[in-house]
């Protein structure tokens, strides 16, 4: 039976392979251009040994389902291995990879017609408010509690959270993930700190 080439695609990630000639200690870079320049796959197994359980973990987390996170993890990594090629070096290579993470998450919560509807408040290019929350507050959260509070809150405003304070992305780099402007993302990540202070206090009882 002839293969399809997604499923060749899979069987080549379910069995990574990494090649003794290549060290595990060299950066993502250098991996990316190695595997440019050779189409190795072995090279690609290196980045998938780095980041699937990272990837997984970040999927299971949004979408709240391990079957759905498992299918995600492999649906970005085919993603990844196709596109890597136009991979430009504007950003580190995981940045780029999770943002193709928080893509394929939310686009996938979107779609989902059985889902309620969740999202930050579409605020366009409304004038910016400044922000009161400091976020020493947030960062300085009890991991426990972090994690109950993130679980509770919309999705999306979990999503934007993860993205500037776990992967430290940017403003402009959260922007191109969610088609905003810098403007907009400010106001999403003011109003997602909000939503998770509110809901802090209202789970212990205190303020962070």
């Amino acid at each position: 039976m002839l293969l399809q080439p997604k499923t060749i695609l899979l069987i080549n990630l379910l069995n990574p392979v990494i090649s003794g000639s290549v060290s595990s200690s060299q950066s993502d870079d250098e991996i990316v251009d190695m595997y440019i320049a050779t189409q190795s796959p072995h090279l690609f197994d290196i980045l998938y040994e780095r980041y699937s359980k990272k990837v997984f973990i970040k999927c299971n987390s949004l979408l709240r389902n391990q079957a759905k996170a498992e299918d995600a993890m492999q649906e970005i990594f085919i993603k990844v291995l196709l596109n890597l090629i136009k991979f430009n070096k504007k950003a580190k290579f995981s940045t780029w990879l999770y943002s193709i993470t928080y893509n394929y998450c939310i686009d996938s919560i979107r779609k989902d017609k059985k889902r309620k509807s969740v999202s930050v408040d579409d605020v366009g290019e409304l004038e910016e408010v400044p922000d009161t929350i400091d976020d020493k507050r947030l960062l300085e959260t009890n991991i426990v509690r972090l994690k109950a509070v993130l679980d509770v809150i919309p999705v999306e405003d979990k999503a934007i959270l993860l993205m500037k304070y776990q992967d430290d992305m940017s403003i402009r780099d959260i922007g191109k993930i969610l088609s905003k402007s810098e403007s907009a993302v400010k106001m999403k990540i003011k109003r997602a700190k909000e939503k998770f202070v509110k809901q802090y206090s209202n789970i212990y009882q205190d303020a962070i």
